[in-house]
Parts: C-alpha cells; structure tokens; sequence
C-alpha cells in the first residue's frame, strides 16, 4: 500500500510542480522560524531548513512521506532572499545585472512511519543579461518579484531577465523534480508517469511589460 504523501510548503510554485508530476499529495504547510542567517554552508543551510520543516508537521501525518524545501540565492556570499519592499528588488536586480548568480534548493524526504530521512541540496547557476535602470523599474511595477527568493520568477515575467541556466530549471523554482523523483523512489514513491515534464526554453524578450509565449 502506497503512504499518503505529504508537501510541507504554503508555495503555490512548489505545489504547482509537484502536481505536474502526477503524484497525489495533500498540502500542510509548515510554519517556522526560517532562519537563513545562520553561519554554514549555503547548501548545508538550505538542508537544514528543509528538515525543520519537515519535522514541523510530521507528528499531524503518522505513516506517511513528508516532502519539505527551501529555496534562496546567493551572489558574492551574500545570501538572496524575498525583498522586504520595492527598493531593495530594485537594489537585488541590479546587483544581479549581467552576472551570475547561484539557486540553492535543499529538500527533505521523511518517513513518519520509520524515521527514515534524507535530505539533499541542488544548486542551479543562472545568469541575467544586463538590465537597464528602467527595464528594472518596470519589471518592480509589476508586483512580480516582490514574494520571490531573489526578487525574480524564472517561470514567468523574470524569465527574459535570464541569459541562460545551468542545471536543474524546476530547482530555480523551487523544487529540483529530477533529484526528488529519484529520492522518493527509495522510499517507494514513484511518479505515476515515470518522467519529468520538459522544462521551457528561456526567451529573451523586448519589453519587461510582456509575458513569455507559452510553449
């Protein structure tokens, strides 16, 4: 008999993946103390509080997998979290401008049933092309980037900000699907389709006002 899956995140982008999997789930998101100004290591960081939110709801969920995450950037040590205001996405843009920057998503698998857990980290680089003061403005205006992990949705508007990706596209999101398909098949979890949806091409676009053509 297959355990009820359990994804422990109030993420819309998070639960969006997931069903793009095919694999039924229910949501109960976790509600901590998400401490990113620890000192370690960002991938180990990233680990660490995937677990807490794992841990977090496991006890309301007996037998059953629980799928927990985090996501952040990092650009010159410094770490990329959701902007408090306007300005500071302003700010966080422009610092990214024609460079590259690092998306660290650690996840957590748990078996409330046997305690048996695993947690992993994946690592997408993703470079912008250069952004001119108003290109950055306009993009702000637009709400976007506001309740986004480095100011900026791959999956949407922020994608003509993007130059190019190395790495896991999904992770930039904020869930590495192939990493987690192949873990949650050593819980004996396997996604109904065996495969993982084709991530999008990047486009590059005029205006910051236009949204991506759909595939």
């Amino acid at each position: 008999m297959t355990k009820p899956v359990v994804l422990a995140s109030s993420s819309p982008r998070r639960k969006e993946l997931l069903e793009k999997t095919g694999l039924k789930f229910i949501v109960d998101a976790a509600e901590i103390n998400e401490d990113h100004g620890r000192r370690t290591k960002p991938a180990e960081l990233a680990k660490i509080i995937s677990l807490e939110k794992a841990k977090a709801v496991a006890a309301r969920h007996p037998g059953s997998i629980i799928i927990a995450a985090d996501t952040f950037g990092m650009l010159d040590g410094r770490l990329l979290g959701k902007p408090r205001d306007e300005e500071e996405a302003r700010d966080m843009l422009k610092s990214m401008g024609g460079r590259r920057h690092r998306v660290i998503t650690g996840f957590t698998i748990l078996d409330t049933a046997t305690g048996k857990t695993v947690s992993k980290a994946v690592e997408t680089s993703v470079y912008f092309r250069k952004l001119g003061k108003e290109e950055i403005a306009a993009y702000v205006r637009t709400g976007e980037p506001l309740d986004k992990a480095g100011a900026y949705a791959i999956q949407g508007l922020g994608a003509q900000l993007v130059e190019k990706i190395e790495g896991d596209y999904y992770n930039v999101i904020g869930l590495p699907l192939v990493a987690l398909a192949r873990e949650l098949n050593r819980f004996g979890v396997n996604l109904p389709s065996g495969l993982i949806p084709a991530a999008p091409r990047i486009h590059r676009l005029t205006s910051p006002l236009k949204k991506p053509p759909v595939n």
